[in-house]
């Protein structure tokens, strides 16, 4: 007949037998851990993100951060369309659009020198541009406070427009400046003649990195009135301010 083994001698284990296993611990790989620590990163909030959607235009789903991403990968419409916040996917650094209602425009309400056409942001988006019809005296600005902007990082704040066919009285280079909150500044003049026509170009007014001295108020802006010749075609879709690749 077979060994019979009791139940005692079954589920207990011998001294000897305890003393050579070893405790069992949970392991965890390289790409677990990888990829935990990965999500940590990414779902670290954004900088000031709190106070920038004080503005928001509709209400803004915080109840867990990944929803937040979601929506501000998306981006978020501030100030009445004015404005325009987001998250960077890649770098999740924070992004601005300034539209044109949120700059300053010279003569921008006479309807005899400017024009505030429609224009498609996306399928089911629209928003509101400025489209100069004739004036000699070119002058727009924009303002922002860089405190919203993620720190320590390399910026650029372009212009976001479109000349128009036909257009006339660009002759003469336009300037395009850059002035941040320590003083500061950054000019150079851009030939609008070598640009393309009918469709979006961007042109850089500058760029910089966000630091504690230069936090603040910074001003760009784009000008040209000493030619004194008219101008026609161009069409402001605003200013973005977006991390350097």
């Amino acid at each position: 007949m077979g060994a019979e083994w009791s139940q005692d001698e079954v589920s207990q284990p011998t001294e000897e037998h305890r003393k050579e296993t070893p405790p069992c611990t949970p392991q965890i790989n390289n790409n677990e851990s990888g990829a935990i620590q990965k999500t940590a990163t990414e779902l670290k909030l954004p900088h000031n993100h709190e106070e920038i959607l004080k503005d928001a235009d509709a209400p803004v789903d915080k109840s867990s951060t990944e929803k937040l991403y979601d929506q501000l990968y998306a981006g978020v419409f501030l100030n009445q369309k004015k404005k325009k916040y987001w998250i960077d996917r890649t770098s999740k650094r924070n992004c601005f659009m300034l539209y044109a209602r949120n700059l300053s425009i010279t003569w921008a309400e006479d309807r005899s020198c400017w024009h505030w056409p429609f224009i498609k942001e996306s399928s089911d988006v629209t928003l509101v541009a400025a489209e100069l019809l004739n004036v000699c005296w070119l002058e727009i600005h924009g303002w922002f406070n860089t405190v919203n902007l993620t720190p320590r990082t390399l910026y650029q704040v372009v212009f976001v427009l479109m000349l128009k066919d036909p257009a006339y009285g660009w002759g003469i280079p336009v300037n395009f400046r850059l002035i941040l909150a320590d003083g500061s500044r950054q000019e150079h003049r851009e030939n609008m003649m070598d640009k393309p026509r009918g469709k979006w170009i961007e042109v850089l007014a500058g760029e910089f990195e966000t630091l504690p001295e230069n936090n603040g108020n910074m001003e760009c802006s784009m000008y040209e009135y000493e030619g004194g010749g008219w101008k026609r075609g161009l069409v402001i879709k605003g200013i973005l301010i977006r991390p350097k690749d």
